[in-house]
């Protein structure tokens, strides 16, 4: 892989045979879901179907059945999706999805409502089987750096095909031959996601010496007590769901918060619904870019601070409905005030894909692959029981507490600062990235030539010269792995800095003669790191340059690699001297720089095998890598 290939569109996948069909057929899946559901609920409140009971148990009713056996069968479904290759069980599904949506045609042309609620369990059934496949099956057909691409744009399409479900759905429900038409529609759909599921690749099998155990309530609690084993693949888990619990309480509210506060009809309704899917699936491609095909956990505090700061501004900014009369799109429009109003729902939705993209990938990168599909199904179980709490938030506190819609947003946008305050203490790795991202992303322009040099597994150690005080967050906001890096204890110390230090695991190291606890510690964590198949990356110069000039390299790699016999990457960082952390002029962290912005390439060389490295050598590869680029 050159640069261009790492520079390279995540759309690009899109004309890949191993992840193009899985994207339609999981696309033509989310919609036919949509388009089923709200067309059964929309008949209902006009009048078309009839049930016997009131329409607001009706609803209920129907997001029970589809909910129902993500909590029955998921624990089945993740363990499925382990034991047999991925591409046959999705075409098992498709499969059902046929004959489910026939005997749904057959139900909208008779109107029969109660037909069509046992078949919404069954979709939800069907959905809950295609769950554990859909986000295991990602990382078997997708590289490392294609990892965050290929999510974003299954999370785009999925919210996509979900916003033209639901407008679908609304629209055909106002003509008179409505059910004749999503009779059809629904069963071509379901044939189109079938021929697309039969190009897909194979997904080998992981644990085909699994044993299925059917018991749902003791194996979904072993499957979320699976999930806990490993502490940050788990309050990631947390997070999918909390944005499951917001993206739930915002949706169920848009339609009465569009009537009463907006004065709204259900134009405006779609209106805000469009805007919010738009918004999702804006973050999530932006994932990509953001993040420089790598998954940046960064983004996720952005992502949190969207969710917060708009949330809070729709309950600033909600100005009250005039008169009875329910208000058009074109009205809605008319007033400036309501373009405030679908701003922030655009901007919660960008907000949340830049929030669940990276946590999804994280929860893929860190599962190994032998029960990566049971971890999904642990995602499912919490999204599941994180919604239906979501509903019941929203009955205590618009039902018995008496809130309005818009003090439930200011309550909701509240409860996420709290739960991005707990997530990001627990596990302090998310604010560390996301200071990185911030330094790197303002001050900097960075771009890097040949990472891919650096070995995907196994330990390795990194060697670049030293020009200012921010280089190993450079380094470390680049590579795709995570850096152990063996800083300067004086520079290590520095405040706000320290904290990202500590938090990456940084080694502090001194001067034998300053400090020989720190030296032979140092040196002690270095080894340890390597035989743990950890990246470290050290400054032989064992200090900043004060000229610009690559200063001797010390033999302290030498030893380094005499101990753990491992391939050293030598990389060069350019455009730094003259920076504002550097010390041209004698202005590092005081008085004013020459320059504030700068643009930075990191590049990196072949790696060189243990038995050839010596610190003149390195040197001389960091010198020619970096050329006349100070």
């Amino acid at each position: 892989m050159n640069q261009n290939s790492e520079s390279r569109s995540q759309f690009s996948l899109l004309k890949t045979v191993r992840f193009a069909p899985f994207f339609w057929t999981q696309f033509f899946g989310a919609f036919n879901d949509n388009l089923f559901k709200n067309s059964l609920l929309a008949l209902l409140t006009f009048g078309v179907l009839q049930s016997g009971m009131e329409l607001s148990k009706m609803n209920n009713l129907g997001a029970l059945l589809f909910i129902l056996p993500f909590f029955l069968f998921s624990a089945l479904a993740g363990q499925l999706a382990d034991k047999y290759e991925k591409s046959l069980l999705i075409r098992y599904i498709k499969g059902l999805e046929i004959i489910i949506m026939l005997l749904g045609a057959v139900c909208f042309l008779y109107l029969q409502t109660w037909g069509l609620m046992l078949l919404l369990f069954l979709m939800g059934t069907q959905s809950t089987f295609f769950g554990p496949i859909k986000y295991s099956i990602i990382p078997q057909h997708l590289r490392a750096e294609e990892l965050v691409g290929g999510n974003a744009l299954v999370e785009t399409g999925t919210f996509i095909a979900i916003l033209i479900g639901t407008i679908a759905a609304n629209a055909l429900s106002d003509w008179p031959s409505g059910p004749q038409i999503v009779a059809c529609v629904v069963v071509v759909v379901a044939l189109l996601g079938f021929a697309t599921s039969l190009k897909i690749p194979p997904g080998n099998a992981p644990s085909p010496d699994l044993k299925i155990r059917f018991n749902p309530v003791t194996e979904t609690w072993h499957t979320i007590q699976f999930s806990r084993e490993n502490k940050a693949v788990f309050l990631a888990i947390m997070g999918i769901s909390w944005f499951w619990f917001l993206g739930a309480a915002y949706l169920t509210q848009i339609y009465e918060y569009t009537k009463v506060d907006l004065g709204g009809a259900s134009s405006v309704v779609m209106t805000l619904l469009s805007a919010f899917s738009i918004g999702i699936a804006a973050g999530s491609l932006f994932c990509e870019r953001l993040s420089g095909h790598k998954i940046e956990l960064g983004l996720v505090p952005l992502g949190s601070i969207g969710l917060t700061v708009f949330g809070l501004d729709l309950f600033f900014h909600t100005t009250p409905a005039h008169g009875d009369e329910l208000i058009e799109v074109g009205q809605f429009l008319s007033n400036p005030m309501n373009y405030r109003v679908i701003f922030d729902f655009v901007m919660v939705g960008l907000s949340g894909g830049l929030y669940i993209v990276p946590l999804y990938a994280m929860v893929q990168s860190r599962s190994a692959e032998e029960h990566r599909s049971r971890i999904i199904a642990a995602i499912n179980i919490m999204n599941a029981l994180f919604m239906v709490v979501s509903a019941a938030t929203g009955v205590l506190l618009l039902g018995v507490l008496d809130l309005n819609i818009p003090e439930f947003f200011l309550v909701l946008a509240i409860m996420n600062a709290v739960v991005a305050w707990f997530i990001y203490t627990i596990i302090p790795e998310f604010a560390m990235r996301f200071l990185i991202w911030i330094i790197t992303h303002t001050m900097y322009r960075v771009t890097h030539t040949n990472l891919h040099k650096i070995p995907d597994e196994g330990p390795c150690v990194l060697v670049c010269n030293h020009v200012s005080y921010m280089d190993a967050l450079i380094i470390a906001g680049a590579c795709r792995r995570p850096v152990r890096f063996v800083m300067f204890k004086p520079i290590y110390d520095l405040p706000v800095l320290n904290f990202i230090f500590r938090t990456g695991k940084t080694i502090p190291i001194h001067a034998k003669s300053v400090d020989p606890q720190t030296y032979e510690n140092a040196f002690r964590r270095i080894s340890q790191e390597l035989r743990e198949e950890e990246v470290v990356c050290i400054f032989p110069e064992g200090k900043l340059t004060q000229d610009g000039a690559i200063d001797e390299f010390k033999t302290g790699i030498e030893k380094i690699i005499g101990k753990d016999p491992v391939p050293v990457v030598p990389m060069a960082l350019k455009g730094l001297w003259g920076s504002f952390f550097s010390h041209k002029d004698s202005k590092a962290l005081s008085g004013m720089p020459r320059r504030f912005w700068s643009k930075v390439e990191l590049v990196a060389g072949d790696a060189i095998a243990p038995d050839q490295v010596t610190a003149a050598l390195l040197q001389e590869k960091v010198s020619a890598l970096r050329g006349n680029h100070p």
